[in-house]
């Protein structure tokens, strides 16, 4: 999505008029999938040109734009928003899950405006590995203008310093060229001896801490 999932497709997970989106399966894109003993507060996060801000009812109209266009989503399988209900019902999803597991998901807005443009989130937390999956999607309007890679580096920092995850995984549409290329540019690797069970169309990637 960096025309919507991130730069090109920008979700996740981690989308250009070839959009960048990363995966949000039958489980729901960044829906907390295991409970763990501890958790950073979570953390609005500043870049250069973004805000990074907790996801609000008053972000349902934008919600229901990136999980309803097609554009956004052509690379993701997810449970589409198709009216303003649907997309408060998932907020609602959001803003439960992070009041009793751990799951972080931000409302990507640029500084000088409040209006969401993406989201970006860290969920799927296993603390036995300490990893998390990213997950990310971005408006067309916004790809190919390098948000989607300010955005994934704030939330990295964020993953790697805070939570002191040691893995972040990524699972992408093999097709999704916007979303292969953010990926590798952020120093993720392919793990081609991995699958995903859920989406066979699907690639791996991993990024591990370093130091």
């Amino acid at each position: 999505m960096e025309q919507t999932f991130v730069d090109s497709h920008l979700l996740v997970t981690l989308k250009y008029t070839n959009r960048i989106a990363s995966r949000d399966d039958s489980r729901e894109l960044c829906q907390p999938q295991e409970i763990m003993p501890f958790r950073p507060e979570f953390q609005v996060l500043h870049t250069p040109r973004l805000l990074l801000r907790a996801l609000a009812e008053s972000d349902a109209s934008q919600v229901q734009f990136l999980r309803s266009d097609a554009t956004v989503n052509q690379f993701v399988r997810r449970p589409r928003a198709n009216t303003l209900a649907d997309a408060l019902a998932f907020i609602h999803r959001i803003e439960k899950g992070e009041a009793t597991n751990p799951s972080y998901y931000w409302s990507i807005t640029k500084r000088e405006s409040d209006t969401m443009i993406g989201s970006i989130c860290l969920w799927n937390l296993s603390e036995e590995g300490h990893t998390a999956e990213i997950g990310y999607d971005l408006h067309p309007q916004w790809q190919g203008k390098g948000i989607m890679s300010e955005a994934i580096k704030a939330v990295l920092a964020f993953g790697f310093s805070h939570m002191g995850l040691r893995f972040i995984e990524a699972f992408t549409q093999q097709n999704n060229h916007p979303s292969l290329h953010l990926l590798r540019a952020n120093g993720f690797l392919l793990q081609p001896d991995r699958h995903d069970e859920d989406n066979e169309e699907n690639v791996v990637f991993l990024l591990e801490r370093t130091g």
